[in-house]
């Protein structure tokens, strides 16, 4: 029995009777500025219509699992582990405005040929969780994927407790959404960008901080969530062993990485992601995800595309990808350059990519 398996039951036990009533983000881009936040209400609220983008095919064009989600007893927990292993892999991408608003998915479905099943987008630390937004993600067929940005207050006081007011809040709404949702918590935190970065918050301070959190949504019946520890591909960091930020199995599910294909950086797909995947293996044996990805425009565009599916394709353990589809210091947008689009429209056409998270 698994970790999250074992975890899951033992609340499920404890928390029996508060669990029988509960059927519950901030927007911060991690590309274009921070567009700023409001709450959303406890009560789903409908999709806003898709806009449509000039150029890009119709949101009939994209193709749709026909299965209707499966109904959820009422008083259960969302149990996510059909979801930590699939027989598919998961195609993810991050869209400018999701999940306040999805007008940017049908035209990305739609010129990729395949509808995303992973949406990640970015939450600052002390703001609101979106649950409509959430609930929005899912019934288009995707798994929410929320990177929890702690820019303020420091890893320490986390720790210390000093958010805890609002970490309870956040656990008491994911728990009352009750779908199935990936969390990660201040990723590439062994980088020097971030203002929880190695070079502010010790290796200690990052996995007490993870800890700390990750029990109040324990306390909170949070069981419907993927835990995605994501640090960055050592590339940049290569004097910083990773070992020392993993929080354990218990409190792990996904081993994310971020690592992007730079026209100065590695130019293949075991150069790039090889050495973090070998260190990581020597403490950790959780599925890899690839948290953030994409390919710089330049003449090797095409092959850094083809390199990201061909070393998907030759590792098992890597249960998907999300690409990072906006700008930021770059143009990331695959659908930009004609040949690039069609070298990832044909690889991810592929049976192995892509299925409706609600019907795993």
């Amino acid at each position: 029995m698994t970790a999250h398996l074992r975890r899951a039951g033992r609340l499920r036990r404890r928390l029996a009777l508060p669990l029988l009533t509960a059927g519950l983000l901030l927007l911060t881009a991690c590309g274009p500025e921070d567009p700023g936040f409001a709450m959303q209400q406890d009560v789903a609220a409908p999709a806003p219509a898709a806009a449509s983008t000039p150029g890009a095919p119709p949101a009939a064009a994209v193709p749709t699992q026909a299965a209707q989600p499966k109904a959820l007893p009422a008083g259960v927990p969302y149990d996510v582990t059909p979801l930590l292993k699939p027989k598919n892999k998961y195609l993810g991408t991050a869209l400018p405005g999701v999940p306040a608003t999805m007008d940017a998915l049908p035209g990305y479905g739609g010129a990729i040929g395949k509808q995303p099943n992973v949406l990640e987008f970015y939450a600052h630390w002390k703001g609101g969780f979106d649950t409509a937004g959430a609930r929005r993600i899912h019934e288009a067929g995707a798994l929410p994927f929320m990177a929890w940005e702690p820019h303020e207050p420091s890893l320490a006081a986390i720790a210390a407790g000093d958010t805890d007011d609002y970490v309870r809040g956040v656990a008491k709404a994911v728990a009352k959404l009750n779908l199935p949702i990936a969390i990660s918590i201040a990723h590439e935190m062994n980088g020097d960008w971030y203002p929880w970065g190695r070079q502010a918050a010790s290796p200690q301070d990052f996995v007490a901080a993870w800890r700390h959190v990750h029990d109040l949504f324990d306390q909170a019946g949070a069981t419907n969530v993927i835990w995605v520890w994501s640090p960055n591909i050592t590339v940049p960091a290569p004097n910083t062993r990773l070992a020392p930020y993993y929080p354990g199995d218990t409190y792990v599910d996904w081993a994310g990485m971020t690592g992007y294909f730079t026209n100065d950086g590695p130019k293949t797909f075991e150069a790039l992601y090889g050495p973090t995947m070998a260190e990581i293996r020597t403490f950790c044996n959780k599925p890899f995800f690839i948290s953030e990805t994409a390919a710089e425009q330049g003449r090797h565009q095409q092959a850094f595309v083809d390199q990201l599916f061909s070393g998907m394709e030759a590792h098992d353990d890597i249960v998907g990808f999300i690409w990072f589809n906006m700008i930021k210091r770059a143009d990331w947008r695959v659908e930009t350059v004609p040949d690039t689009l069609a070298a990832f429209k044909k690889r991810v056409s592929a049976p192995r990519y892509g299925f409706d998270i609600r019907n795993p």
